[in-house]
């Protein structure tokens, strides 16, 4: 089993910045790609940006720009780097990892808040 937890969340005001960190309870980089969601009150949960094993990444066209994505596999961390944030990038904030072969197992973290708010 695998454990993945968010922290760095907060309130901040609009045009402010904040980094997002999710931390994996065991080495997974190798063999998984890693996630960011978010979802906002009343809205389903939509894919903010995504890493693979190779560092290749993928931005919500909406936060491209302003976000980056990056992992660290010696620290088992991945992180979200979220500049220029605006009140529409309020939302709880989810990491997932996926297992790159069959059957392609994933894990969640529990979620960390932000609010872009003045």
């Amino acid at each position: 089993q695998v454990q993945l937890v968010e922290s760095g969340g907060g309130l901040v005001q609009p045009g402010g910045s904040l980094r997002l960190s999710c931390a994996a309870s065991r080495s997974l980089f190798s063999d998984y790609s890693m996630y960011w969601y978010r979802q906002a009150p009343g809205k389903q949960r939509e894919l903010v940006a995504s890493i693979t094993r190779d560092s290749d990444t993928i931005y919500l066209d909406s936060v491209k720009g302003r976000f980056t994505i990056s992992r660290d596999n010696a620290k088992n961390t991945m992180y979200l780097q979220m500049n220029s944030l605006m009140p529409e990038d309020t939302a709880v904030y989810y990491c997932r990892a996926r297992n790159i072969r069959p059957p392609w197992t994933t894990y969640w973290g529990q979620g960390t808040q932000v609010t872009v708010s003045s």
